[in-house]
C-alpha cells in the first residue's frame, strides 16, 4: 500500500488497477536508451512480471543516455546489470533476464510468456522479427525509435489495429539508414520516448482509451513541436506474416550490420601499399579526417561512384564507428571488388593514431 498509495489514490486507478499492473507481465526488448526508462517505470509501476533480453555488453559511450547503468556496469552484459538495478529499485516483482539475442529461434517461445511486448531496439532486422512473433502470438507491441533529436512512439497488433509492417511494408535499402552510433543522439531523448513508451503500456494494463494504436506520434526535442499521424492497417501485411508461420523459427536472415567482413586496424592500414582510403560519412560529420589517398563518399552514393574506386589498390572504408564500413565492404564484393577492408573503430581510431 505505501509502494503504490500514490497510484492507489488516483480514482483512475484505485486497488483494483494497481491489481491489474501486478498481475501483468511486459518483456522488454532492448535495455539501451529506450529500454532502460520502460524498465525503471514498469518496475517502479509494479508490473509484476517483467522480462529483459539484451545480448550486449554496457560500454562507456551508453552512460550518456542509458542511465540505469554506472561505471561499475561497463563489461556487463546489459540485461543481467539492468536485473541487479531494478532489483534494488523494486524487490516485489518478478524481473526476469535473458541474456542472448532474439532470433527466430527463441522469439515465439519467449513471446508466448507475456501480455505486451515494448521494441527498445535500434535495427529494423529486429524490429521486423519481433513484429512478426507478435503477430504469430497476438501480443501487441508498444514502438519506440530515436533519431539525433526526434522520436517516435505507436502501439501496434493492439485490438484489431494496425502492425509495424503498415507503417514500413518493405524493408529499407541497405544503408539508406543510421543510427545513434553513427550520427548520434541528444542524451534526454530517449528518456523522454522510453517514458511515453512505459506510459502506453500503463494505459493498455488499466484499459484506458486512446492508446496509439493506429497512430504514430512524433517529437522534436529542439522545438517542442508534436505531430500525430494515422497509420492505415494493410491486411496483405497480417497475411504475410501468417503465411510464413509454419517456417518461421527456420527463417534465420543475417542483420546487414553484423555481417561478418575483413576489417584492419588503423595501425595496420597505414602500412599497407598501394591503398586507397574512402570516408563513407556525409560531408558535415565530425570530426573532420585528413590523411593522403583519401576520398569522401557517402554511403547512399557509393553504388553511383564506382568508376572512382581503384580496383588494382587495397580499398579500407571508413565511417564514424564500422557499421557504414562493413556494409560499404559487402556492397563492393557484390561488384567483384577485391581487397576491401573495414576500418575497426572507424574516425576516431585515425585520430587517435595520428595523435
Amino acid at each position: 500500500m505505501s509502494r503504490y498509495s500514490r497510484h492507489i489514490v488516483l480514482s483512475e486507478i484505485g486497488q483494483a488497477g494497481q491489481d491489474k499492473l501486478s498481475n501483468a507481465k511486459v518483456l522488454v526488448v532492448g535495455a539501451g536508451g529506450l529500454g532502460c526508462p520502460v524498465l525503471q517505470y514498469l518496475t517502479a509501476a509494479g508490473i509484476g512480471t517483467l522480462g529483459v533480453i539484451d545480448h550486449d555488453l554496457v560500454e562507456t559511450s551508453n552512460l550518456q543516455r542509458q542511465i540505469l547503468f554506472g561505471t561499475s556496469s561497463i563489461g556487463l552484459n546489459k540485461a543481467i546489470a539492468a536485473k541487479a538495478r531494478l532489483e534494488d529499485l523494486n524487490p516485489t516483482i518478478d524481473i526476469q533476464a535473458y541474456p542472448k539475442k532474439l532470433t527466430h529461434l527463441n522469439a515465439l517461445a519467449l513471446f508466448e510468456k507475456y501480455d505486451i511486448i515494448v521494441d527498445g531496439t535500434d535495427n529494423f532486422t529486429t524490429r521486423y522479427l519481433i513484429n512478426d512473433a507478435a503477430i504469430l502470438k497476438n501480443k501487441p507491441i508498444v514502438y519506440g525509435a530515436i533519431y539525433k533529436f526526434e522520436g517516435q512512439v505507436s502501439v501496434f497488433n493492439y485490438e484489431n489495429g494496425p502492425s509495424y509492417r503498415c507503417l514500413f511494408p518493405t524493408f529499407p535499402k541497405e544503408g539508406s539508414v543510421t543510427n545513434c552510433s553513427e550520427v548520434g543522439v541528444l542524451g534526454v531523448l530517449p528518456g523522454i520516448i522510453g517514458s511515453m513508451q512505459a506510459n502506453e503500456v500503463i494505459k493498455m494494463v488499466l484499459g484506458f482509451a486512446n492508446v496509439l494504436s493506429g497512430k504514430l506520434f512524433c517529437y522534436n526535442s529542439r522545438n517542442s513541436e508534436t505531430v500525430i499521424l494515422n497509420i492505415s492497417k494493410l491486411d496483405s501485411a497480417f497475411q504475410k506474416v501468417r503465411d510464413g508461420r509454419d517456417t518461421f523459427e527456420n527463417d534465420t536472415p543475417e542483420d546487414i550490420c553484423e555481417s561478418p567482413v575483413a576489417e584492419v586496424s588503423a595501425e595496420m592500414a597505414f602500412q599497407l601499399d598501394n591503398v586507397q582510403f574512402i570516408d563513407l560519412r556525409e560531408q558535415d560529420e565530425k570530426p573532420s579526417v585528413d590523411i593522403s589517398n583519401c576520398i569522401q563518399i557517402p554511403l547512399n552514393n557509393l553504388e553511383k561512384r564506382l568508376d572512382e574506386i581503384h580496383s588494382e589498390k587495397k580499398i579500407v572504408l571508413f565511417c564514424q564507428t564500422e557499421i557504414r564500413s562493413k556494409k560499404g565492404v559487402t556492397l563492393l564484393q557484390n561488384h567483384n571488388f577485391k581487397n576491401c577492408y573495414s576500418l575497426k573503430g572507424g574516425a576516431l581510431a585515425i585520430l587517435n593514431l595520428k595523435n
